[in-house]
């Protein structure tokens, strides 16, 4: 059954998830699909195009509407460009030679190989700490760490710009739920004050770099006050490895804290350029997720060349070899870039440079137009910031060169003075 709905121009796509329980399930999916047939926004278009060949500084596009063409990725997380490095894809080649492309198994039957204990051994090195356990995928991590650790009458406390799967996995814990104000510390403190002192069950939880900010946790004084008011602490380090700190080691290096952080989170998949997720810290705290973290468990172990591949990623930005020197002079360019131009860019410290237009119908064709014009970026818009934060998401590779990073300030210009988003 397909009921006619008819089309509300005055929609948004967050219109679309809620239901009153009264109506069939598939009614909001019928609603959505005659909404996005009838007058798909702007800010959707650019979403889920196909690349063409392997992510570099110049990648060919596919639009929806078949044309191809060429464009300067700033839109990959992949900020060390590692994904094409040759001792990362020689070493995934040998691997799927002798293990073949898949595990088959979960890792606590027959999904573990050599190669994942090494490549869990090499990030527990990397973070100076006494083991670390790998999860098939980044988001399933944070949901099966949180969910494993913390159980009801426990208090979870978040900053509220964290990301989606930390949230998912203090919902899925069952503890309570505190969110403090985005990087406000006397906010978090006044939290912390007024727990009552029977509820012992504490954890402060962050990202280390803020996926939609670029800006950093500041967990130097995350940590005074966990030890002051008795909590563990949690960072997520998905978009602080390989790029945060004097050697690469993230937000907890920069800030002289790693030695004080009892669990140390992370992905695969942005600077590592891969896919998955991994938890260092204790031997005894890792033993404990292998048994009591159900995405750990329950998932598939992952494939044995991107483990492969992965192990000598670390070892290359353990070697501080990956690039990272020249990924920080193309950040420093390209934000001065845009500065210099008029945009507003937050208070980014990372590879993530975030562009704030605050109007979504701008933002929309803001984003397409750069596409059009050559340059690839994300778009961010509600819920992942407010409406009036939404913004381009400009992420940084090492391999861009100063001819691409020209271009793409020329565009941006030309375009943002047309869209009204700079004079």
């Amino acid at each position: 059954m397909n009921p006619t709905i008819a089309h509300d121009e005055s929609k948004r796509f967050e219109d679309f998830v809620s239901t009153d329980g009264k109506t069939d399930i598939f009614r909001k999916v019928h609603a959505l699909d005659a909404f996005l047939c009838a007058n798909t926004p702007d800010y959707m278009t650019g979403l889920g195009l196909q690349i063409m060949g392997p992510v570099a500084h110049r990648v060919d596009v596919r639009e929806h509407d078949g044309e191809i063409h060429e464009v300067i990725m700033m839109g990959s997380n992949s900020y060390l460009s590692l994904t094409t490095h040759p001792r990362v894809v020689a070493a995934c080649k040998a691997a799927c030679d002798r293990y073949g492309y898949g595990m088959g198994a979960v890792s606590l039957y027959a999904g573990t190989s050599r190669l994942h204990r090494e490549l869990e051994q090499v990030i527990a090195d990397f973070y100076q700490t006494e083991d670390a356990i790998l999860f098939p995928c980044g988001y399933s991590g944070n949901v099966g760490v949180l969910s494993a650790l913390c159980r009801p009458g426990d208090v979870i406390l978040n900053d509220s710009a964290n990301h989606a799967s930390i949230f998912d996995g203090c919902v899925l814990s069952g503890a309570a739920i505190k969110v403090y104000l985005h990087r406000n510390m006397q906010h978090l403190e006044k939290i912390l004050k007024g727990l009552p002192a029977s509820q012992q069950g504490r954890l402060i939880v962050t990202d280390g770099v803020f996926s939609m900010h670029g800006d950093l946790a500041p967990l130097d004084r995350i940590v005074e006050l966990a030890e002051r008011y008795r909590c563990r602490v949690m960072v997520d380090e998905a978009h602080g490895v390989g790029v945060v700190g004097p050697t690469g080691r993230g937000t907890p290096e920069k800030f002289g804290c790693t030695d004080r952080i009892d669990v140390i989170y992370g992905t695969l998949s942005k600077a590592p350029g891969a896919i998955g997720g991994y938890c260092a810290g204790s031997a005894a705290l890792i033993r404990y997720l292998r048994y009591y973290a159900r995405t750990y468990f329950f998932s598939t172990s992952m494939p044995a060349p991107v483990v492969a591949g992965l192990i000598e990623v670390f070892k290359l930005m353990a070697e501080d070899a990956a690039g990272r020197a020249n990924l920080w002079a193309n950040v420093r360019y390209m934000r001065a870039g845009l500065q210099a131009l008029g945009f507003q860019t937050g208070e980014t410290e990372s590879a993530i440079i975030p562009v704030i237009v605050g109007d979504e119908e701008k933002l929309g064709r803001f984003h397409c137009e750069l596409r059009r014009g050559g340059v690839f970026t994300s778009i961010v818009t509600y819920p992942a910031v407010r409406r009036k934060e939404c913004r381009l998401r400009v992420s940084i590779m090492s391999d861009l060169t100063r001819e691409d990073m020209d271009r793409a300030l020329a565009v941006f210009a030309e375009v943002g003075r047309s869209q009204a988003v700079i004079t």
